[in-house]
């Protein structure tokens, strides 16, 4: 079975594939501490859950931002004797990828462009909810072409707090108005609404841009869910998005 790993800068999100089936997930914080021995419990520990042995393990797939866990988890991979391939320039021949500098796009952005051509078709556009809200555009040919960048919902509200000493934490959901009729409400109208009316713009612009009114708009990340409850602009919600385009980058470097 292969476990694809998706380390973000908050969270580390990992999928089991047997085959192309996704059978199970698990999230975990990204914690830039952990050692290849903390994973390695850790793992342990998620696959008991499920009454498993880690030696069903024998491939890893990685994408992500943090280069000392990369090192761990390849440790990781050594001690179970799996296969690895991290997504990245050693999988540039496998992926299609036009920017104009391929060798910065993040690996999570080329695994959700790969997944949405693979699953959904060409030209899509991906909404990825994590720490950062990440937009990727597929062109007409399945290739990535670029996107934008903006702060998480997250991060949004953890500055808003940190810098309005009267305004505590609220819990991310969606409020039933958009005129906030208390302090939470309020906050909640700015932050989750705020963050669809967003996404609703930019899709809007990059249609009009890519001169493809119809293409698929697909909604990734640990946030993804929240965030569609508050807007029709999205055809599809996918939160395992990501892993499913490492799996599939996977596929293709082993034939």
């Amino acid at each position: 079975m292969l476990l694809a790993i998706d380390m973000g800068n908050t969270q580390t999100a990992l999928g089991l594939f047997d085959g192309g089936e996704l059978v199970h997930s698990w999230r975990m914080p990204t914690d830039r501490s952990f050692t290849a021995d903390e994973l390695h419990v850790r793992l342990h520990g998620y696959f008991h859950m499920y009454g498993m042995d880690l030696d069903v393990v024998d491939a890893m797939a990685f994408a992500g931002v943090v280069p000392q866990l990369n090192r761990a988890w390849r440790r990781v991979a050594e001690r179970l004797g799996a296969r690895t391939v991290v997504v990245g320039p050693d999988t540039a021949s496998v992926t299609c990828v036009r920017a104009k500098n391929p060798a910065e796009v993040g690996a999570d952005r080329i695994a959700n462009a790969t997944a949405a051509a693979k699953f959904y078709g060409s030209p899509s556009i991906v909404v990825d909810f994590g720490t950062a809200t990440n937009i990727d555009v597929v062109d007409a040919e399945g290739y990535y072409i670029g996107g934008a960048i903006a702060p998480g919902l997250r991060i949004s509200m953890d500055a808003l707090t940190a810098r309005a000493a009267k305004l505590s934490s609220v819990p991310l959901e969606a409020p039933a108005h958009a005129i906030g009729v208390d302090t939470v409400e309020a906050v909640q109208s700015g932050a989750v609404l705020g963050t669809a009316a967003m996404a609703e713009g930019l899709v809007a612009r990059i249609k009009r841009e890519l001169g493809a009114p119809n293409a698929t708009v697909i909604a990734t990340g640990g946030l993804a869910v929240v965030i569609a409850d508050s807007t029709d602009v999205f055809d599809v919600v996918d939160s395992q998005l990501t892993l499913k385009g490492i799996c599939e980058i996977y596929r293709r470097m082993n034939g």
